[in-house]
């Protein structure tokens, strides 16, 4: 495993366990976070902990070696898609949210596509041997 795939690895795990933890703690209401996010929109806490979900499989496919693993990472790169798609709408609506979502899902949605184009690559290097 090169340099490179170390840092794949390790934003993967990282990211994804600090969005499970923290997405988590909103939905499940653990250590106060949801009174303390404000007017968090629901189905985008969702999305965010579905993809850290995403992020951690795809972390374990990497170390198994799986060539595949890029698939979760586009799963998640949909899911997120779909949910700002829903949040813009949510947004034109009328909807009560905190100002800070748009530049995290946007964040999240850059990122994410990051991680998948890089995957992709490995992947597609992969083959060539």
């Amino acid at each position: 495993m090169n340099l490179t795939d170390k840092i794949l690895l390790t934003v993967l795990f990282l990211l994804g366990a600090l969005t499970l933890m923290l997405s988590g703690s909103v939905i499940f209401d653990l250590f106060g976070m949801r009174e303390m996010e404000g007017n968090y929109v629901e189905f985008i806490v969702w999305a965010n902990f579905i993809s850290s979900i995403l992020y951690i499989y795809t972390a374990v496919d990497f170390i198994r070696k799986r060539q595949w693993n890029w698939y979760y990472l586009a799963v998640s790169f949909i899911i997120l898609v779909v949910a700002s798609l829903g949040f813009w709408f949510y947004i034109e609506n009328g909807g009560i949210h905190e100002p800070k979502t748009i530049n995290a899902i946007i964040f999240r949605i850059i990122f994410t596509g990051i991680l998948l184009i890089s995957s992709y690559i490995k992947y597609k290097k992969g083959l060539k041997k």
